[in-house]
């Protein structure tokens, strides 16, 4: 820089570029001199692109005059040729003019002789190294666009503050946060969150920047806005919340986030589903289970049409939801506004690999539960899953060998169910049958092949049960594999009954399982 003239804050200047509005900045010249005045003269290279205002003018000792470069757009351009930096450049002339006229701190502008800053004057100085840094929404929109990470901070930090650029949005609306979410650059959201942006900004889809890093799974964009203080909630002009849209992308991890940080598991969408509404009807086996396991309610109802998580898995034929869902504690009874349960939905829609599950299953343990062999065999034939589990995890087999339906676990057996089928204890029929003190069946199962040394989860056989509840005539059917008529001979019905009645005793560290009563 030369002697004469210092420009402030420095030689780059900010034209500020937004569509429909002037283009332009300022730079401030003051004059270093402390007794004379000086004269300059600023001239663009390029007159078509700049107008310089004033283009001359005399500054006293110490003072400063305030220049406009203004910026001519080409027709049609939403921005210039180069950006940031323009390709353009600048002179500026200044000379000492000792005993120049000045009646206020600056002279008239333009009205400096140029033959004062003819080359044949002595303390002519020549100055080339000013240069234009173009800022604005457009200029930051398309460096975010191209991933300039260092353009981009430098256009935030010489632009001034108020301009608040850093929420700068494009045609359609989106603020700098959601173009960067959706180039997937968390480096550049790192660096927009420097400026404080708002980060509850809507765009044109009324989606949040957490909303969109949530629906595309970005975890750590999400952690990102989250450690910003971005809300998890769903506004009431929105039609989904980040829960939401995390839920129905199946973005498990995302999920996980929101809910640590405390959002809604519950919330609804405007069309009244849940995030456990979507996730099911998404497929999202995985969101699902984090709901669940979370705590989301699974009979929650879409208050349009009262489907439940239930009916929309029951519409897919999605088997692994719906069983997943009723082990969960979904009422498969629920009824929707057109008063339809799961299994009618499933019907309609011929996913018959959901009958069992959401209601032949229950019938078919009901109708072993009172020994109805009739019934037995109907639901059977009617597709009757004969080792489906209801609710509890208990098969047909289990029910009837409890209740002491012997007629009916012989025409169980006799169809093929599996006779050493466990529930979620290792309970096989022949506990239940033990542990319920029935002899007879207790021996046809045994007659039948169960595994007498099958053991419960906590190693349990059914001779330990035997033992621990003192039936004898049971312990010896199942030392002596059921030889005989040995049950009928030692249970006496007076026998059995006082057993019945009596309290199960537990065997110490091993067998402390009372009965299931209130699942029968």
């Amino acid at each position: 820089m030369d002697r004469l003239i210092r420009l402030e804050p420095s030689n780059l200047v900010a034209i500020r570029i937004e569509p429909g509005q002037k283009c332009y900045g300022e730079l401030t010249l003051r004059n270093v001199m402390y007794t004379m005045p000086v004269a300059i003269r600023m001239l663009p290279v390029n007159k078509g692109r700049y107008t310089v205002k004033p283009q001359s003018g005399i500054i006293v000792p110490l003072g400063t005059l305030t220049v406009e470069i203004v910026y001519h757009l080409p027709p049609g351009s939403l921005l210039p040729d180069s950006f940031p930096y323009s390709d353009g450049s600048f002179h500026l002339h200044s000379v000492v003019v000792p005993g120049a006229a000045i009646k206020d701190s600056v002279s008239s502008f333009d009205m400096v002789p140029n033959d004062w800053f003819t080359t044949k004057k002595k303390q002519v100085f020549i100055d080339s190294g000013i240069k234009i840094m173009f800022v604005g929404s457009p200029v930051l929109v398309q460096l975010v666009m191209d991933g300039s990470m260092e353009r981009i901070r430098e256009v935030l930090e010489l632009s001034d503050p108020t301009w608040k650029l850093v929420d700068s949005v494009d045609s359609r609306g989106q603020t700098l946060l959601h173009i960067a979410i959706t180039q997937r650059r968390p480096d550049i959201v790192r660096l927009l969150l420097e400026f404080e942006p708002d980060v509850e900004f809507r765009c044109q889809s009324d989606s949040t920047p957490l909303g969109a890093a949530a629906s595309c799974g970005e975890e750590l964009i999400v952690e990102l806005l989250l450690a910003h203080n971005a809300s998890t909630e769903r506004c009431e002009s929105s039609r989904w919340g980040p829960v939401l849209l995390a839920a129905d992308g199946g973005h498990v991890e995302v999920l996980r986030l929101l809910l640590l940080k405390g959002a809604n598991i519950d919330s609804l969408t405007n069309d009244g589903n849940s995030a456990l509404h979507l996730a099911v009807k998404a497929g999202r086996k995985d969101c699902v289970r984090l709901l669940l396991a979370n705590g989301s309610k699974p009979d929650v109802r879409n208050t349009r049409n009262g489907d439940t998580p239930l009916h929309i898995a029951a519409r897919l034929g999605d088997e692994q939801t719906v069983k997943l869902l009723l082990q969960k504690g979904a009422y498969k009874d629920n009824r929707n506004k057109a008063g339809k349960a799961a299994y009618d939905v499933a019907a309609e829609h011929g996913h018959t690999c959901l009958f069992d599950a959401l209601k032949l299953g229950d019938s078919l343990c009901l109708a072993a539960r009172k020994g109805e062999a009739r019934t037995i065999q109907r639901l059977i034939k009617n597709s009757a899953a004969i080792n489906g589990m209801d609710q509890h995890g208990w098969t047909a087999l289990h029910r009837a060998a409890f209740k002491g339906r012997t007629d009916a676990v012989r025409m169980l057996i006799d169809k093929g169910i599996d006779i050493d089928s466990k529930d979620e204890d290792g309970y096989t029929a022949l506990h239940c049958a033990v542990e319920s003190g029935h002899a007879e069946g207790v021996e046809l199962l045994v007659k039948k092949g169960a595994d007498v040394e099958a053991r419960t989860n906590k190693g349990v056989t059914a001779l330990q049960i035997a033992d621990s509840l003192q039936y004898a005539g049971i312990s010896k059917i199942l030392i002596h594999g059921g030889n005989g008529k040995l049950g009928k001979e030692i249970e006496t019905k007076a026998g059995t009954m006082k057993r019945r009645l009596s309290k199960p005793r537990a065997l110490p560290g091993s067998f402390d399982r009372s009965l299931p009563l209130v699942v029968i």
